[in-house]
């Protein structure tokens, strides 16, 4: 009598979610009581039916298992639960996703975007990642303000929307992550359960409940203010971001904003604007001594700069900011420097101290923490990102990782100056506001997709 009370019960509560989901326009993907409509992808974990939910339990030596939808969506908004089990379990909610059945050596192959679901101390729930294809596209140190929105050990609300080209994610209603892609208008939705490769993550459960979706009469819903976005379309801002006070710096067509820094003019030689790039035009390394250095027209003090940089092999170049050309050099002019560099075979990398030259290091001065994965292979595109908050912290980042942070003008950062090649400067780095300047060391290097918001 009492199983049969408690799934009258659960009858009722699903009847009530379904016909409240129907008045708001969405429709169950789930029946509460099959696995209708659903397939098991790739790997070997179990999915079953429990409690008018879906279980996923992690199952030792499988790669990635997906439960995926028979059917493909477009455009759409996705609401579900989710509660893992464990801070030792991951897993993720597949949207616009494909399958490749030839895919690791004939095991089968999920590839598409991700929501994350990330119980563990990195808290990057939210983000998201392109499976099996680009990693990741939205890692939450872009957004970190929302790392606490999951809460272990109960179930939480997770909200994914798709509409044209976007995806946006929400945890338990606080706005997460936004990508602007250029691929994949459509595919199916699916549920992960993580690979795993030790005994402690053998057994361990995910839980999905109330999954539906909403197909038709689709408006973006309102996302917080201030988001990060990573926008995969070159040299293009979406309205959000333009409400949000973002620039471009170039439109990627013209010299518009940009001038030599050694003259009041755009170089005639040593740079080209094709495809859609800005682009140093290699001159045997040297630096400064082809087309030379370009800097923004404007003065910018607080801002958030980002930019996309493909480099050749062997290839040394920079972003500079707090540039204000009064130094008189022969080579480069003088200012912070976010080092673009191929760490493996120019010579620089070697020099100065513990690594303070490499890609992404504030030059000469203080290292970037690289984790090999977030570096992407030489000729394919890397995003950088410099913010400098309006009390003087400094952050880089590296393809959505934060590397390095620093206080300008702080003690510490004066003893570190007082110890590198600028130590001839007088106040190194300490300008209210300088131009943004792109290096010509003299070797192959596109640019592309900057933008800029100043901070107030």
């Amino acid at each position: 009598m009492k199983n049969l009370k408690t799934y009258l019960m659960l009858a009722v509560l699903a009847a009530a979610a379904n016909n409240a989901a129907a008045q708001t326009g969405f429709n169950s993907l789930f029946d509460g009581k099959t696995l209708k409509g659903w397939k098991i992808l790739a790997g070997k974990a179990e999915y079953k039916v429990e409690n008018g939910g879906i279980t996923g339990t992690a199952v030792l030596n499988s790669g990635n298992t997906f439960l995926v939808t028979e059917k493909e969506y477009g455009d759409f908004i996705l609401e579900l639960d989710v509660k893992t089990e464990s801070t030792l379990t991951n897993s993720g909610i597949q949207v616009r996703s494909h399958y490749d059945p030839a895919g690791h050596e004939g095991k089968g192959k999920v590839y598409g975007k991700q929501c994350e679901i990330d119980p563990s101390d990195r808290k990057w729930t939210g983000g998201i990642y392109d499976e099996g294809r680009r990693d990741w596209l939205y890692p939450l140190e872009l957004h970190a303000q929302a790392k606490d929105a999951w809460k272990n050990g109960q179930f939480n609300h997770v909200k994914v929307e798709c509409i044209g080209n976007s995806m946006k994610t929400w945890i338990n209603g606080v706005a997460a992550a936004y990508v602007v892609d250029t691929l994949d208008a459509q595919g199916f939705i699916g549920l992960q359960v993580h690979a795993i490769d030790n005994e402690a993550q053998a057994g361990k459960k995910i839980f999905f409940k109330n999954i539906r979706i909403k197909t038709t009469g689709l408006q973006p819903q309102a996302f917080a203010k201030g988001v990060y976005v990573a926008n995969l379309q070159s040299n293009s801002l979406t309205p959000y971001e333009k409400g949000d006070g973002w620039k471009l710096l170039f439109d990627g067509k013209s010299n518009a904003g940009w001038h030599s820094a050694s003259s009041s003019t755009f170089p005639t030689k040593g740079w080209k604007i094709e495809g859609g790039k800005l682009s140093v035009i290699g001159a045997t390394g040297g630096e400064a001594t082809n087309g030379g250095d370009i800097v923004t027209d404007k003065l910018y003090g607080a801002f958030d700069l980002s930019f996309e940089f493909r480099m050749s092999r062997g290839a040394n170049s920079g972003v500079k900011y707090f540039v204000t050309l009064d130094e008189k050099t022969k080579g480069s002019a003088i200012g912070l420097e976010y080092q673009v560099l191929d760490d493996a075979v120019h010579p620089d990398a070697k020099l100065g101290r513990d690594g303070d030259r490499t890609l992404a290091s504030l030059y000469d001065l203080i290292t970037a923490k690289k984790q090999p994965r977030f570096v992407h292979p030489i000729g394919d595109w890397n995003t950088g990102r410099i913010i400098v908050y309006p009390n003087n912290h400094v952050e880089h980042y590296l393809n959505g990782i934060k590397v390095l942070e620093y206080e300008r003008g702080s003690k510490e950062f004066r003893d570190l100056v007082a110890i590198s090649k600028y130590k001839i400067w007088k106040d190194f780095g300490e300008a209210k506001e300088g131009h943004i300047l792109l290096q010509d060391h003299g070797f192959d290097v596109d640019f592309r997709s900057l933008k800029i918001k100043e901070l107030k």
